[in-house]
Parts: C-alpha cells; structure tokens; sequence
C-alpha cells in the first residue's frame, strides 16, 4: 500500500498544516473502500522496483535521469517491463537511464509554450489540479519549486508517479494525492495553482474555478490551461453527446467568455496568453499508449473537425490572479 505518512510529517508545520484536519481519513477511506481492481497488481511493480539515486537529474529540459555506471542490460530491461506493466503512459516524456517512456503526450511542447508567462515559480508551493501522472510536478520543481502537490483520483496515474519517484532517488519534494477538489478545503495556501485540462470535464465550471481560487494565497497564480473554441465573450459549446469521442466534455467556452468567467468568479489581470490547436505529432498512439488517440477522435476526411464535426481541439492559456 502507498504511505502518505512522509506527507503528513512534511505539511504539519506549514500553511498547509489545516489540511491534516480532514486528508488522513479521507485517504484511510479511499484505501478501504475505493480501490481500483487492478491497484494492487500496480503497487506491485512500484515495489518491485529498485529504488536509484541518478547522477545528474535534469528536470529543467525535461525529466532525464543519468548514472555514471550505466544499468546493465538485464536491469534495463526489468525495469521497462515493470513499467509497461502500469501502461497506458499519456503524460510525458520521461527518459530514465536510457529507457525511453513515449508518452501519449508531448507535455514538453505545452510546458514549453506556458513557462514563459508564468511568474517565476522559485521558493513557491505550487498545487497541480488533474496532475495526470505528475509529469508537469517534476517540471516545477525543475523550474525551482519549493513544493509542488498534485491531486488527481486516477490510481493508475498515482502509481505511475510512485514509479518514477522511487526510480529517481524518492524526491519528496513533491507529493501525488488521489483526491478530487470537491474534497479539498478551501486552504488559501498555494503561491500558484495549475488546472491543465481539466475545466471542460466540469459539470459547473465556474464552481470549479472558485475552488481552484480558494486554494490560492492572497496574490496568488491561477494557470488555467483549457479546451477554446473560436468566438466572441458570449460564446459557448455545450456538445449534444460526446465532443472528440469524449463523454464527460460539458462547457466548451471562447478564451473571451472564459475571461469574463474568471473575472465573475473574482480574479484580476487576466490575460490570454497562448492559443494552441493540438496537432497529431503533440498527441498521438505511441508503444506505451496503444489504445486510440488524437487521430481517431479527429474526422478521417478533414482533421479541422472533430468525428462529430465541431472544430478540432484548440487550446489556451489563461493567467489570473487572486486580489
């Protein structure tokens, strides 16, 4: 079972310390009643792991792991089976003492594209809202974090985590919580909150964005990265069944009317920082994500239209601030 024990001693004299109030039943809940049927079989290969202090870490280019003395063949190999054993991989990439993980996901391009807007994230503690395996932690961190907590409820996604911590020395600088933000206190706490992905899975999106506001420090960051569509500040998608083969895809605002969302929800110098139309080379099937992907949720005929015909994923940054 995965202990959240060094997390608790870590935050129990920080502002985060109010959080101990609720965290340790909620995650002694999950752990007797909400158990994928497949997490114990995951847990295994975390533990089956070896644990490895790399030489160099450079998480400032991407998450790249070296040792002097390279791995043997047979370890190598190994491990790569442990972690083909916890595939789908969609967040990434990760190159681990010459183990390659070609992720679903070319995060690298999306981290690339936002880090310049971001303020400089060194000294602060950052939470990551839908933080997938935690590819885009390792990230801030590199980017000078003091602390970066994530939450996302997949346990798939928790246990690829724990694989990579335990695989670059068992950093804990930084933490994966399986819990959703329903679940989370209004803990006014975090210098910068990251939601990437997440906003058009809502079914009350402004709700959510009051969350992720309440979990900000006085002056704090929102990075809100996030489905758009083309229009003006009235415009909205709301998809009839499923949007890009997606099921749970609810509001689809403008980057216009998404600013206005965020200034109803009471954050300021709101800008509009990046417009990206997600191309087949960013997300695509891979050897370690074999299932489907970008280029069948996209029409076979014209990729400017989703299976269903709305316009293609297109995505933004929006940056916001917490008076």
């Amino acid at each position: 079972m995965i202990n959240f024990e060094n997390f608790y001693k870590k935050i129990a004299d920080s502002p985060l310390a109010s959080w101990l109030k609720v965290l340790p039943q909620q995650l002694l809940t999950w752990q007797k009643k909400s158990l994928h049927g497949h997490f114990h079989d995951w847990v295994k290969c975390v533990k089956n792991l070896p644990l490895l202090i790399p030489d160099r870490l450079d998480l400032l280019h991407g998450i790249n792991a070296y040792q002097q003395d390279d791995l043997t063949d047979i370890q190598r190999i190994n491990i790569e089976s442990l972690l083909r054993n916890l595939m789908p991989w969609r967040k990434g990439p990760y190159l681990l003492y010459g183990i390659k993980i070609d992720t679903e996901w070319r995060c690298d391009w999306k981290w690339q594209r936002l880090l310049p807007y971001l303020s400089p994230l060194k000294g602060r503690t950052v939470l990551d809202v839908g933080c997938g395996n935690g590819y885009y932690m390792w990230r801030m961190i590199g980017a000078g974090a003091d602390a970066a907590i994530g939450i996302d409820p997949n346990q798939l996604f928790l246990c690829q985590f724990e694989a990579i911590r335990k695989l670059l020395g068992n950093d804990h600088r930084l933490h994966l919580l399986p819990l959703c933000i329903e679940q989370q206190p209004s803990l006014k706490a975090f210098d910068t909150v990251f939601s990437m992905g997440m906003l058009y899975h809502r079914r009350s999106p402004l709700d959510y964005l009051i969350q992720l506001k309440n979990q900000l420090v006085q002056n704090g960051e929102l990075v809100l990265e996030t489905l758009v569509i083309n229009g003006d500040k009235n415009t909205v998608l709301v998809p009839s069944e499923r949007y890009a083969k997606m099921r749970n895809v609810y509001f689809i605002p403008s980057a216009r009317a998404l600013k206005n969302w965020l200034k109803k929800c009471g954050l300021v110098d709101i800008r509009i920082v990046d417009y990206n139309t997600t191309v087949l080379e960013e997300q695509r099937r891979t050897k370690w994500m074999t299932r489907e992907s970008l280029a069948d949720f996209l029409d076979p005929n014209d990729i400017t239209k989703t299976i269903e015909g709305y316009s293609a994923p297109l995505r933004a940054v929006l940056i916001a601030r917490k008076p």
